[in-house]
C-alpha cells in the first residue's frame, strides 16, 4: 500500500529466477513507473517470458541508437535501419559517410556497456502528434513523421535515453540496468545487434547467421526500397493515392518472376524427380505449390502433387507430447519407411497405390489413386520435414530439388520498428482458420505457441539446406487482412488468457489503413487466406 510500482519491483525482484522488465497491475500490463499502488494486484513480468523478450530486445534497440548517434562523427548518419531478424539478433544498416568496422562497432559496445551499468532511465514522455510530426523531422527521421501522419490519437509516447528521443511500438524497459547482456558483430554491409532469447534470457547465442536466408531478404528489402514500400507510413500513402492497385500487380509479378526462375533452375537438373517443399505455418505453401506447377507444365512437365501429411501413421502410433497430446509434427509421426518404399517404386518405374489419409479415424485409405511416373513427370511433395533429408534417406540426392518458403515481411512500422515475420503469418493464419475451420482467434493464438515450437525443432534447422528460398510475404497484406481479423481479435474478452496477445495485435493494426481485395489476383498466395482463388485448396 502506497509504495510505488518500481519500489515493489525493487522488493520483490529477489523472489524471481530472471529479471523483472514488465507488470501486470489488476490484470493490465504496464511499464515499470513511479505510478504509486493502492489495493491493485501486482504480477511482475520477466525477461523469460515472450513478452518480457520482446521488450527487451525493443529496449536494446534504443540503447544502441543512443550508442550509435552519439559516438559515429556528427553528420555522418543520414538514418539507421534496423531491417530484419537474423541468428537471434537484428541486421542494421546505416546510411551516410559512416563506415562500419569493427573499431567503431567496439566503440559502440563500450558506451552501451557503460550505459547499462549506469543504470539510466528510460523515460517516457506523452507528446501531442503534431509536435512529435515537428520533433522527427528535425532529426531526420522522415519514416516517423510519415507514419503519424495516420495517426488517430491527438498524442504518442516518445521514449527520451540520456537526451536522444525516439517512438518505440510496444512496451519498454524502465532503465538500462537490465539491458546488460546483448553483443555487436560486423555482417555484410551493417552489423548484427545480438540479443538473448527468451529460454536464456542471461546469455547471448552463437552468431550464426544463415546466409541463404539473409540474401532473400537481403533482395527483398531492395523490392521494397525499389517499390517505396518499406514502411506502413509508405504502404498508407500508397493506398491514400489510388495507386496501390498497380503496386499490388507489380508485387504479384515479382514472385511469379521468382517462381520462373525456380523452374529454370529445375531445368538446369535433369535428374529432378522430386520437388520438395516445406516452410513454416501459413507461410502459403499450397498455393505456392499450384502456382509452381502451372510453371512447371509450361515449360513441358507433369506434376504431380503429394501431401507428406497422407503419409502419416497410424493414430494409435502417433508420438506424443510432454502433456500427452497427438504430437503430428514429431517427425516420427510420419510412416518414413512406407514414403521411401513408394518414392523408390516411382523413381524405378514402378506403379504405385497412394494414400490418402482419415483425420477423422485416423487411418490411411486407399481409393485408387495411382501413379506410375513418365520422363515428363515430376512430385511436387509438400510437408514440414521435406527438407529433412532423414524423411527422403533412401533417394539419390541427385534426384531432389528441395524448396524453403517463408512469409519474410519486408516492411517495418518505421526505420527503428520492426513488423515481426510470426506476427504476419500470424494474422495469415487467425484469418484462414477462421474462414476454412470455423476456428475463434482465441484458438488459434492457444495453438500458436505450440506451433512455433514444432517450427523450431522441425522447420528451421534445415532451411539453409534448401536449394532456393521463396519469400511468400506480401507487402500490401496486412492493410488486406486487417479488416478481416480485427472483428476476430475483438471477440476475445478481457478475462481470457489470449486477451493481451490479441490487444497487442489490435494496437499494431491501428498503424495500418484498411484495403479491399478487388485488385488482387485470384492466383495470389494471399487469397489462400482471404479466399476468392482459383485453386482448390
Amino acid at each position: 500500500m502506497g509504495n510505488t510500482l518500481a519500489e515493489l519491483a525493487k522488493q520483490a525482484q529477489e523472489q524471481y529466477n530472471n529479471r523483472i522488465i514488465l507488470a501486470k497491475v489488476d490484470g493490465q500490463l504496464q511499464e515499470i513507473n513511479s505510478r504509486e499502488i493502492n489495493g491493485e494486484q501486482v504480477e511482475f513480468v520477466t525477461t523469460d517470458t515472450a513478452i518480457g523478450n520482446e521488450t527487451y530486445r525493443r529496449s536494446a534497440v534504443l540503447l544502441m541508437l543512443n550508442a550509435l548517434y552519439k559516438t559515429a562523427p556528427k553528420g555522418s548518419i543520414r538514418r539507421v535501419c534496423v531491417e530484419y531478424s537474423i541468428s537471434k539478433g537484428f541486421y542494421c544498416s546505416v546510411q551516410g559517410s559512416l563506415k562500419i568496422s569493427e573499431e567503431f562497432l567496439a566503440q559502440i559496445r563500450e558506451k552501451m556497456k557503460k550505459d547499462a551499468e549506469a543504470d539510466l532511465p528510460i523515460e517516457k514522455h506523452l507528446m501531442k502528434t503534431k509536435e512529435a510530426i515537428e520533433r522527427f523531422k528535425k532529426h531526420g527521421m522522415e519514416d516517423k513523421t510519415r507514419l503519424f501522419k495516420y495517426r488517430r490519437s491527438s498524442y504518442v509516447n516518445v521514449y527520451r535515453l540520456d537526451g536522444f528521443e525516439d517512438y518505440f511500438y510496444g512496451y519498454m524497459a524502465p532503465s538500462t540496468g537490465i539491458l546488460k547482456i546483448f553483443d555487436l558483430f560486423a555482417y555484410d554491409e551493417g552489423f548484427v545487434l545480438q540479443l538473448p532469447v527468451r529460454e536464456k534470457p542471461d546469455e547471448v547465442p552463437v552468431f550464426a547467421p544463415p546466409e541463404k536466408l539473409f540474401q532473400v531478404l537481403k533482395e527483398t528489402t531492395q523490392w521494397a526500397d525499389m517499390l517505396d514500400l518499406d514502411t506502413v507510413g509508405a504502404l498508407n500513402d500508397h493506398i491514400t493515392q489510388g495507386d496501390i492497385g498497380s503496386m499490388i500487380l507489380v508485387q504479384e509479378a515479382l514472385q511469379e518472376q521468382k517462381i520462373f526462375e525456380i523452374v529454370q533452375k529445375i531445368q538446369q537438373k535433369p535428374g529432378i524427380k522430386f520437388i520438395m517443399i516445406a516452410g513454416p505455418s501459413s507461410s502459403g505453401k499450397t498455393t505456392f505449390s499450384h502456382r509452381l506447377s502451372v510453371q512447371l507444365c509450361a515449360k513441358g512437365y507433369k506434376p504431380h502433387p503429394i501431401a507428406v501429411d497422407d503419409y502419416f501413421v497410424e493414430r494409435e502410433q502417433t508420438p506424443r507430447d510432454e502433456n500427452g497430446d497427438y504430437d503430428f509434427e514429431d517427425f516420427h509421426a510420419i510412416d518414413i519407411e512406407l514414403f521411401n518404399s513408394h518414392m523408390n517404386a516411382l523413381l524405378d518405374g514402378k506403379e504405385v497405390s497412394l494414400p490418402t489419409f482419415n483425420f477423422k479415424t485416423g487411418k490411411k485409405e486407399y481409393h485408387g489413386k495411382k501413379l506410375k511416373l513418365e520422363k515428363e513427370d515430376i512430385l511436387v511433395i509438400e510437408g514440414i520435414h521435406c527438407l529433412n533429408d532423414a524423411l527422403s534417406y533412401s533417394l539419390p540426392l541427385e534426384s531432389k530439388f528441395k524448396i524453403y518458403i517463408s512469409a519474410l515481411t519486408q516492411l517495418n512500422v518505421d526505420e527503428h520498428n520492426r513488423v515481426a515475420t510470426t506476427d504476419g503469418r500470424l494474422i495469415r493464419r487467425m484469418v484462414r482458420d477462421s474462414r476454412t475451420r470455423g476456428a475463434s482467434a482465441k484458438r488459434t493464438l492457444a495453438m500458436w505457441p505450440s506451433v512455433r515450437r514444432g517450427e523450431e525443432r522441425n522447420i528451421f534447422p534445415f532451411q539453409e539446406q534448401a536449394d532456393v528460398m521463396f519469400n511468400s510475404a506480401l507487402a500490401y497484406e496486412l492493410a488486406v487482412l486487417k479488416p478481416y481479423v480485427e472483428p476476430l481479435l475483438f471477440s476475445i474478452g478481457e478475462q481470457e488468457p489470449e486477451y493481451q496477445e490479441a490487444k497487442r495485435l489490435l494496437k499494431f493494426l491501428e498503424y495500418f489503413l484498411p484495403c479491399g481485395t478487388e485488385n488482387i489476383p485470384i492466383n495470389s498466395i494471399l487469397r489462400e487466406f482471404v479466399g476468392g482463388g482459383c485453386f482448390k485448396l
